[in-house]
């Protein structure tokens, strides 16, 4: 076997090779258990000594030979990987990094902060309520008796009754108004009393643009020795004109609610704009103190109640509530 031209042969393939690969299937091809070298030697006995102890000897120098020649080109395919490598992964640390897409606040989340932030720098203190409440609460207790006509303005969600040991049901509802929460409020506090309760209340009426099953509302009571609508006036011009930021206009229109005497609606414009429909508020009426065991006598205050979808709608000028709902992250990112 010719050593010289097998060595020569395996340099053009080492040199070929373009990959680890590539070289691997060279070094099985000349320096495997059965590859070229491996027959050379295996072709030594049947030789006379002395031939035996020269072509061994050669093909122990052509066998380290193409070892070192796989070594160096194995180190130089490893290095021009690793060179690829490192261009494909490297990071320019003076480019400006991906932005980083944050969470946007609902609108609505929006106005209630800035509604509160308003009420309280006026002295309000914010106080919450359930969402589930009783009958009691959301209508007896607000002078709305059973089968009462004005039961009939509230489209309510009943709940199943709970039939409690004394085999008494109790009807409990998804509150359709914060109302309830004045009750509970001055049942546990003294007058003089001034609060605002924002919250979620739910309605079982038809949907379009200006309804929905659930609202946010903002409910408003001021309770003290001389109270009168002038007071809330004055309030609800002051809160108005901060929350606009714009001379705005209102008017008290008379109007009935079980839980105020009197009553009245308030509407609101802007410049010579139309008049649009804000809110509904009112005095206390004595027996809505009664029930929350303080003495009409003694007392009085106003009550009011602002949809926080209302104000945000005419905020960012949406002309339908139901995108407030709906999760269309086209309309969320917009704020």
């Amino acid at each position: 076997m010719d050593l010289k031209k097998l060595k020569i042969e395996a340099e053009k393939e080492i040199k070929k090779a373009k990959n680890l690969k590539n070289l691997n299937k060279v070094f099985k091809k000349y320096l495997g258990k059965k590859g070229e070298i491996a027959k050379v030697f295996n072709s030594l006995k049947k030789l006379s000594e002395a031939k035996r102890k020269k072509l061994g000897k050669e093909a122990n120098l052509v066998k380290a030979e193409i070892e070192k020649m796989i070594r160096k080109k194995s180190k130089e395919l490893r290095e021009k990987a690793r060179k690829v490598r490192l261009k494909k992964e490297r990071i320019d640390v003076t480019r400006p990094g991906k932005k980083v897409e944050i969470g946007h606040l609902h609108p609505l989340t929006l106005v209630q902060r800035e509604v509160l932030e308003i009420f309280q720098s006026m002295g309000f203190s914010v106080v919450l309520g359930p969402d589930i409440e009783t009958e009691w609460y959301n209508f007896d207790a607000l002078n709305i008796p059973k089968d009462h006509p004005a039961r009939d303005f509230w489209d309510t969600f009943w709940l199943k009754p709970e039939t409690q040991k004394s085999k008494v049901k109790t009807q409990k509802l998804l509150r359709t108004h914060t109302s309830p929460v004045q009750i509970r409020y001055m049942e546990k506090h003294n007058p003089p009393l001034r609060i605002i309760v924002p919250g979620r209340c739910f309605r079982h009426e038809a949907t379009d643009i200006s309804h929905d099953i659930q609202f946010y509302q903002l409910e408003g009571l001021v309770v003290d020795k001389n109270i009168s609508a002038a007071n809330f006036r004055a309030i609800i011009e002051e809160f108005l004109k901060r929350f606009f930021k714009i001379k705005i206009e209102i008017r008290l229109r008379p109007s009935f609610f079980p839980f105020t005497e009197p009553s009245f609606e308030i509407d609101v414009r802007r410049g010579k704009g139309k008049w649009v429909e804000m809110m509904g508020a009112g005095m206390v009426h004595p027996n809505v103190f009664k029930f929350s065991r303080l003495n009409p006598k003694n007392w009085q205050g106003f009550a009011f109640g602002i949809g926080l979808d209302r104000l945000a709608m005419l905020r960012y000028k949406i002309n339908d509530i139901r995108l407030f709902y709906s999760g269309d992250l086209r309309f969320l990112k917009q704020f």
